[in-house]
């Protein structure tokens, strides 16, 4: 019996101390996501990558918001809303303690405003998005004319942009010769 309290108190205790310690994990732990909005471009990425459904989000083209919110009682903790996000504005934490008084604690939420169209004034889009994507085109612009124009083409909301394309097509004459009966072939070859 000495021989194996002796060898009890030479191993000491090989339990942790959580709750009454804080409780170290690992390096790669996938804890709570935490979504910082200030990086957040309202894209909606994480939503769709999310298996278990906790991100949602609702926009209201009428009060011109998009409303991105997070159900941690729904949460996996699978990580796929981290590694879809373009920007990095959500991450995995190593908090994992969850615990609430009450369940409307366990969702948070972030509003964006929506950017209007540049044709129409309708909001459309979150305009951090449309600036996100807006910078990254003119990143690639031959010329200051056609990082512009390529402003313009993503401050427009897709109904103008089909109704552009439309009066583009009617002017090139394409759907008279389309109804006509030509084929592409003699279209490639009609001068």
């Amino acid at each position: 019996m000495l021989k194996l309290l002796k060898e009890i108190f030479r191993t000491g205790e090989a339990t942790v101390k959580y709750p009454f310690a804080p409780m170290t994990v690992c390096k790669d732990f996938r804890g709570k996501p935490e979504h910082r909005a200030e990086d957040c471009i309202a894209c909606a990425a994480c939503t769709v990558a999310c298996p278990a459904n906790a991100i949602q989000m609702e926009t209201d083209t009428a009060a011109g918001t998009r409303t991105w919110s997070i159900n941690y009682g729904r949460c996996v903790f699978c990580g796929r809303c981290e590694e879809s996000c373009p920007t990095a504005a959500i991450r995995l934490s190593d908090d994992f303690e969850l615990a609430v008084g009450s369940k409307a604690d366990l969702t948070r939420k972030a509003v964006f405003s929506l950017a209007e169209c540049a044709c129409c004034g309708k909001a459309f889009a979150p305009a951090k998005e449309v600036d996100y994507v807006a910078r990254l085109l003119s990143q690639s612009a031959r010329s200051a004319e056609e990082a512009d124009r390529l402003r313009l083409t993503v401050s427009t909301c897709p109904a103008c942009k089909r109704a552009q394309d439309v009066h583009q097509i009617a002017r090139m004459g394409i759907g008279r010769q389309i109804e006509a009966g030509q084929s592409v072939n003699e279209l490639e070859t009609t001068p």
